[in-house]
């Protein structure tokens, strides 16, 4: 008996505006930081529809600050003329030491910076971003086959239970 998928897009998880289903596995994520973000207002309402899209998001470190890059945020359809640039650099808001530690793993040990998802906290619009390290060919397929092994597994154990 198949289960029928709807079509369309997929939501994200409940409070999210946006997540990045492809980081976790494209990357190993190591560490997750929370961050502010700043936003015009326009932003901050395409947000709160959802149309905010992650899939090739990144984030850098320039002169101490923190910057995300690549993050589509779909232009407010009512701000004709006011509207924003969809895909332009936004701040992201740390802790003055959080920084620091994370300036010195990605330049040492050749890390990346990566964002997971959007939410918001309250009426300030957070971004989840990990620490992560680049997965090859090899670990994907040994994660794939890792979570085929343990469906075969749950299987046969429902059937003989």
């Amino acid at each position: 008996m198949s289960v029928a998928r709807a079509k369309g897009k997929r939501k994200a998880a409940a409070g999210d505006a946006a997540t990045n289903r492809q980081a976790s596995f494209r990357y190993e994520l190591l560490e997750r930081f929370e961050c502010g973000i700043v936003l015009e207002g326009t932003e901050v309402k395409s947000l709160r529809a959802g149309q905010v899209q992650l899939k090739d998001a990144y984030a850098t470190v320039r002169d101490g600050e923190i910057w995300l890059h690549n993050t589509h945020i779909a232009p407010y359809g009512p701000a004709a003329r006011e509207n924003h640039e969809p895909e332009r650099p936004r701040k992201l808001l740390l802790h003055r030491r959080e920084i620091e530690r994370l300036i010195g793993t990605t330049q040492e040990r050749g890390l990346t910076l990566v964002p997971t998802r959007v939410y918001f906290s309250g009426p300030r619009a957070k971004v989840e971003i990990a620490l992560a390290r680049g997965k090859d060919v090899r670990d994907r397929r040994r994660d794939i086959k890792a979570r085929e092994q343990r469906r075969e597994i749950d299987r046969a154990l429902s059937e003989r239970g």
